[in-house]
Formats: C-alpha cells, structure tokens, sequence
C-alpha cells in the first residue's frame, strides 16, 4: 500500500452520494479480495482468498485516521463518515471489529462497504454489526449468474451467503443498503430482476442501489445496460422495497429545488426515473414548459423510456466505458 503525504490507511474526506463527504478506510493489501468481479475498477483479483487474517495494526489504522480527521477538522473540512472502502474486500481483516470499536471514539459514523462474500460467517457479522451503516453486494440471486459476474472463490456458496444477509439484516440495528451492478447480457433480464426483487422483498434494506460500469472494467468486454433496461430494474425493484436509487455515475443533490429547472431535472433523473406526471409537476411548479424537457431529450441529455403504461425520463449516461474513449 503506498503511503499519501504521510498517511497509510486513509485518504479523503471524499464526496460520496451514499454517504455524504467519507473519509476513507484502506484496511486490505490491494486487490486481496474473494471476489474476482467482471466489472472491478480496482483490475483483476491478484490475491484470490477467504480465509480471514490479520493485514495490519488497528492501532495503527486507528493513530492514521485520528491524524487524518485532525487535520479535516482543522481545515473546516465536513467528514460525515468514516467508510472502509479498501483495495479489496474488508471483511477479510480478522481485526475489523477491532478497528471499528477504536474509531468510534472519534464520534463519527462508521460506514462498511462489502461485497457479502463473508456474511455467512459469525464473527463477520458480528463485526459489521458494530457498524453505523452497512452495505451488502447482491449482483445476483440465481448462482450461474453470480458465479459469471462475481467470479467467487471456489470454496463460496451463493445460499450460504444469501441466508448470511437475510441474518444480519434481521439483527443490524444501523442503516442497511444493497447494491446492484448491471452489466449488459449478464444479470440485466427481467427474470434476473425479477428473482432480486423477491430476494430484497425478504431482505427490505434501506435503500436499495443500481450502479453500472461507467468506469474501466477489469473485463474489457463488460458494458452498461441501456436507459430502458435500467428503468426496468427499477420499477421492479421498486415495487418490492421502499426505495431504489440509481448511482449511474453522476453526482449532485437529486433533491434540491433551484432556480435552474434543467439542471433539477438532470441531477433527480440520474438517481429516480421520473414518470411524466411527475415532471410536469416539477415544470409547474418552476414556471417551465414542456420546451425544457423537449431540449433535453434532443441533446441527449435526457431520455424518454415506457415501462407498463407509464413514460419515464432518464438521465443519459455513457454507453460507452472511459476505457473505450
């Protein structure tokens, strides 16, 4: 792990649309993960394992981040959270739950993002449990999809680490989130959303997140779903769980009413697909015509989809991968 002007484990504060300004938490070697993902912006897996050890000090990790949040709180620099976000997978430090109590002196948040592969396991639940909000990978229910997609170790069973979820959401008295990569030609069928809704029915996370590839892929042949398969996932999803939010790699306040109609319009589309009563009423209420939203379809900022007996709107995003560009 290469040190950043002084520090080892940590880096940031960060703006995150999850999580508000993170500060971050590298508690993994690179790329030690259980997970060989298809669609990784880390790269490829180096160092394939599920077997739970000690990487580094929790002292240590504790000392580099107080230093970190001193030095954001002496710069007047929000911090809202204090997110393991590693190289890798988090659960894979047997000292997690340390880390995780000796950071809670510092009075903020603690945050853990992971891909679920570990959640079977006791003492990784009870390790996440100790934190203020969770979030829990589920790219796919059925195994022959999970097994194309996550390219799991060998030794992992997908119903063992779905029961695992549904455990630790029944008991986790924090914030629980899923995310849901889409990749084109792989989990993005109707029947794969389907079966998902079923699954986060059971599970009723907080929130429920769509992410796509927007950033280079560990696989070059992986690619984005288009606008009117991701507005599919999310009706489906939607009906089953409370609220579903799209991360499409656009960030912004999805919520704020200002005096720039279009960019209102942008900012809530990349997060909810708006049905068109509910776009006229947001142009009612700004004064605007149905002009606004004629222009942004013709720039090809915006994108018009029918689901059922409802037209959406989109926010466009690239179909192409930066790598590609």
């Amino acid at each position: 792990m290469m040190e950043n002007d002084g520090f080892r484990y940590s880096y940031g504060p960060v703006p995150s649309r999850r999580l508000g300004k993170s500060l971050g938490i590298n508690n993994i070697p690179a790329k030690a993960c259980s997970y060989a993902c298809v669609y990784c912006q880390v790269g490829p897996t180096t160092r394939m394992q599920t077997d739970r050890q000690f990487f580094y000090e929790p002292g240590e990790i504790f000392m580099d981040v107080w230093r970190r949040v001193n030095q954001a709180r002496a710069a007047s620099e929000r911090i809202d959270y204090l997110a393991f976000v590693p190289d890798g997978e988090p659960t894979l430090d047997a000292r997690l739950g340390e880390s995780i109590a000796a950071l809670k002196s510092l009075g903020i948040p603690i945050a853990v993002i992971t891909n679920s592969s570990l959640i079977w396991r006791d003492d990784v639940r009870a390790a996440l449990a100790q934190a203020d909000w969770v979030s829990l990978k589920v790219d796919a229910v059925q195994e022959r999809i999970w097994r194309r997609i996550n390219r799991p170790h060998k030794t992992l069973r997908l119903s063992a680490i779905l029961d695992g979820m549904c455990e630790f959401a029944e008991n986790f008295t924090g914030r629980l989130v899923t995310e849901t990569m889409l990749v084109s030609g792989v989990n993005e069928s109707e029947e794969s959303a389907e079966e998902l809704a079923v699954f986060l029915n059971r599970l009723q996370p907080h929130t429920a997140y769509l992410s796509i590839p927007t950033r280079p892929p560990a696989e070059a042949w992986v690619r984005c779903p288009d606008e009117e398969i991701l507005n599919r996932t999310y009706q489906i999803l939607s009906a089953a769980v409370n609220r579903v939010e799209c991360l499409s790699g656009y960030e912004g306040n999805a919520f704020a009413f200002t005096d720039n109609v279009e960019q209102d319009l942008l900012s809530i589309t990349a997060v909810h697909p708006m049905r068109k009563d509910a776009v006229s009423a947001l142009l009612l209420r700004a004064d605007a015509g149905w002009e606004v939203v004629n222009r942004l379809v013709s720039r090809g900022d915006l994108v018009q989809t029918q689901y059922r007996e409802h037209l959406f709107y989109l926010r466009k995003f690239p179909q192409k991968n930066d790598a590609d560009t």
